[in-house]
C-alpha cells in the first residue's frame, strides 16, 4: 500500500521541496496551501497519481478535515504522516508590529498546527502514523524582533514534546524540526540583525531532508543549521545571563550594562 502524507503550507518554500522529495521517494502526497493555485501547479508538475491539491486555510476547521477525508479515504481512512508546515513571518520591533500581524502570527503559527493535528488525528491513529511539526531555531530561546514568531514556535516545540508521549498509546510519534534561517519566499525581502549575524544559509531542500528523516527516525527534536547547533551547544548549558548577553548579541540589541 502506497504511504501518504499530507503537507500544509505546500505550495512554496519548505513544503514543496519536502512534497517533491516524498513524492520522488514513492509517497502520495497531499498539498494543503490557502494559495491554491499553487498547490494545483505543484500537483500538476508532480503528476496526478502521486499528488492531489487542496485549497486549505490551516486556521479553518472544517476545510481542514474535508481535505484531510478526501485525501485519506474518510474518517475511516488511514494517513501516515502530517506535516505541519504552514506559517507565517513578521518581524519588527515588538511595540511597532502592528496587532493585525501579531494576531495572525497567532492564528496561523500556533492556533494551525492544533487544527491540523485535531482534523488529522482519526486518520493517523488508523495508521499508527507520525508527525512533524515545523518549529524554528528561535524556539530555544526567544529571538528579538521575532519575538512573537519566537513565541508561536516556542509553542510548536511545547505542544510536540508533549504529544510525543501522549500519543504513543495511540501508535503515532511525533517529531520537531527547527531550522535556522531558509532562503524562501517567506524571508525575501526582509532584513534583521539576527538574520546578518548568522546569515541565511539553508537552502528548503536541506530542511526536506530533515523532514524524511524525523519522518522516519526516533529522535524528537531536529536542529537544522551549523552555525545555529554551535551556538546552541555553547550557549545551553550556561546561565540566564549569559544566554541574554549572546542574543544581544546576535540580534544587534544593546545591553543594559
Amino acid at each position: 500500500m502506497q504511504s501518504k502524507v499530507f503537507i500544509t503550507g505546500a505550495a512554496s518554500g519548505i513544503g514543496r521541496e519536502t512534497a517533491r522529495l516524498f513524492a520522488a521517494r514513492g509517497w502520495r502526497v497531499g498539498l494543503a496551501d490557502r494559495d491554491g493555485a499553487g498547490a494545483e501547479s505543484l500537483a500538476a508538475e508532480l503528476g496526478g497519481e502521486a499528488a492531489r491539491a487542496f485549497a486549505c486555510d490551516v486556521t479553518d476547521p472544517d476545510a481542514l478535515s474535508g481535505a484531510l477525508q478526501a485525501f485519506s479515504g474518510g474518517a475511516d481512512g488511514r494517513l501516515d504522516l502530517l506535516v505541519n508546515n504552514a506559517g507565517l513571518l513578521h518581524i519588527g520591533p515588538f511595540e511597532e508590529m502592528p496587532r493585525a500581524d501579531h494576531a495572525a502570527l497567532i492564528d496561523v503559527n500556533a492556533r494551525g498546527v492544533v487544527e491540523a493535528l485535531l482534523a488529522a488525528f482519526p486518520m493517523l491513529r488508523n495508521a499508527g502514523g507520525r508527525v512533524v511539526n515545523l518549529a524554528s531555531a528561535s524556539a530555544a530561546y526567544g529571538t528579538p524582533d521575532f519575538a512573537t514568531y519566537s513565541a508561536t514556535k516556542m509553542f510548536v516545540r511545547g505542544l510536540s514534546e508533549a504529544l510525543d508521549v501522549e500519543w504513543r498509546r495511540h501508535g503515532i510519534r511525533v517529531a520537531c524540526v527547527m531550522p535556522s534561517f531558509v532562503a524562501t519566499p517567506m524571508i525575501a525581502g526582509r532584513h534583521s540583525a539576527s538574520m546578518a549575524r548568522l546569515g541565511v544559509q539553508l537552502r528548503a531542500e536541506q530542511v526536506a531532508e530533515v523532514i524524511w528523516k524525523a519522518a522516519h527516525g526516533r529522535r524528537l527534536g531536529w536542529h537544522v543549521g551549523g552555525r545555529y547547533r554551535a551556538i546552541r551547544l555553547l550557549t545551553h548549558p550556561l546561565p540566564g545571563a549569559l544566554k541574554r548577553r549572546m542574543m544581544h548579541w546576535v540580534s544587534g540589541y544593546p545591553g543594559s550594562g
